[in-house]
């Protein structure tokens, strides 16, 4: 067989055993997982909110049919809806639950072609009308006339703690649940309220007691993002008001060193909570402060926002389901296509032929152009192709591992058994261990319909 030179195998001299296959780059939107922009409080299709406007304490509570409109117009592609509900909503009475909602929310994520984050919300105007009766302690001062709960009260701690564990004995492990927010106090959930750091540990284990498997993320500036940190729990991280350059000083300071979240809270609270390299193994999700198209109105440095980004790692962005400017829309999807993982298969060296059953080295060449890792077990894998027939061999590598620049790794496989006499064709893919199904598509041209990349073929011999 190493002799013949007759079809697939004409380009090659008679003397070769190797072959390389050297994919091309693509410079594409890919509808990937787990990475990239957000809707809120909408799904892929919905339209916008008007304006500047947007509604954190309204999550959706009906779902309308999907219609097959996947499009956001003046929005890009998204794969991850991002929707907050108050507590007042999912547990209107002590012990009843509206799952309904969330189970909702999960299913039209996924017709929709999207995972779901989550954040339930202790408060925002209001906690819900059950917890004052059962006697829990508000703090005296109040802000603009809300009722605000002492974090630090045991029956906070109960309370709460119970509608966390609960949520966690429903949806943990749920398949199309990308992450919870570990919003424990404050309004929205994101300042911690006034919740020691003794408190907030305990809330924070709740958490971590509760959700074994969905990602948990932190928010950034709070004794548990800190305390979450120190214990190494794994937690990713958000924070609110990425972009915010503001300078607005009002006459207390002059008006250009006023201050501002991009400049005097991200740089030191990424320091002080101890979360600089944890992008590393878990996500940093940055929302908008205010809208993107405010930032445009004040003429913020779009450039320098971005590379910020860069910077943090982060992996999604959420702007809040509010309208791109056109005058930045190039640089916006280019910012959107480059945040989380974005992996180029740059070259396969591998045999031109083999018996079945024998040990066949593949080396690997991946460059992961994107500012962060990939944070889910998926396999790397080989596909062998012989007309209706396929075998896939599951590769040892930890894609998670693939850091922002190149990987090369060698890995010896069994060439299947199966296969029979004459050509194979091989295909290559990242893919959910359990099933096979192509879960990540790499950054390159050659792609099959059902997601895998073509690199070659290889003969079988006799």
């Amino acid at each position: 067989m190493s002799e013949q030179r007759t079809g697939w195998r004409a380009v090659f001299s008679p003397n070769e055993v190797i072959q390389r296959v050297r994919p091309t780059e693509s410079r594409k939107y890919i509808r990937n997982p787990h990475r990239g922009t957000t809707t809120f409080q909408r799904f892929n299709g919905d339209p916008l909110y008007p304006g500047l406007t947007w509604n954190d304490s309204e999550g959706p509570e009906k779902f309308k049919p999907f219609d097959g409109n996947l499009k956001n117009d003046r929005y890009p592609d998204t794969t991850i809806s991002y929707c907050r509900w108050l507590w007042s909503v999912i547990e209107p009475e002590k012990g009843k639950y509206r799952w309904d909602i969330i189970d909702g929310a999960l299913q039209a994520a996924e017709e929709r072609g999207q995972s779901l984050q989550v954040r339930i919300q202790p408060y925002i105007m209001s906690l819900p009308a059950w917890y004052w009766k059962t006697g829990a302690k508000a703090l005296p001062a109040t802000r603009g006339g809300v009722s605000e709960p002492d974090h630090n009260d045991p029956l906070y701690v109960e309370h709460w703690g119970e509608f966390i564990r609960a949520f966690g004995a429903r949806y943990d492990g749920h398949p199309n649940l990308e992450s919870f927010d570990v919003a424990y106090g404050g309004p929205c959930g994101e300042g911690g309220g006034n919740a020691s750091p003794e408190t907030a540990a305990k809330l924070v284990d709740i958490y971590a007691q509760s959700f074994r498997k969905t990602q948990l993320i932190s928010m950034l500036g709070t004794h548990g993002c800190k305390y979450a940190a120190k214990k190494r729990l794994g937690f990713g991280w958000r924070a609110d008001c990425f972009g915010d350059l503001r300078a607005d000083g009002r006459g207390e300071v002059p008006d250009h060193l006023c201050w501002c979240h991009m400049k005097d809270a991200y740089p030191r609270e990424v320091v002080e909570c101890g979360v600089k390299d944890a992008w590393r193994t878990a996500p940093v999700i940055l929302e908008t402060c205010w809208t993107v198209g405010h930032w445009y109105e004040k003429g913020w440095d779009i450039d320098w926002i971005i590379e910020q980004g860069y910077k943090y790692h982060m992996s999604v962005f959420m702007p809040k389901s509010s309208y791109f400017p056109e005058a930045w829309r190039e640089k916006l999807d280019a910012f959107d296509r480059r945040i989380g993982y974005r992996f180029v298969l740059r070259q396969v060296t591998m045999p031109l032929e083999a018996k079945p059953g024998q040990r066949i080295e593949f080396l690997v060449w991946i460059d992961n152009v994107g500012v962060a890792p990939i944070y889910r077990p998926y396999k790397l894998a080989l596909r062998f192709r012989q007309g209706d027939r396929h075998e896939i061999v599951l590769l040892k590598a930890d894609i998670r591992k693939w850091l922002p620049d190149h990987t090369w790794f060698s890995e010896k496989v069994l060439f299947p058994k199966t296969l029979r006499p004459g050509e194979v064709k091989v295909d290559m893919g990242i893919v959910e261990p359990a099933t096979g199904k192509v879960r990540v598509r790499f950054a390159i041209e050659e792609v099959l319909p059902d997601g895998w990349h073509p690199l070659s073929s290889m003969d079988v011999l006799g």
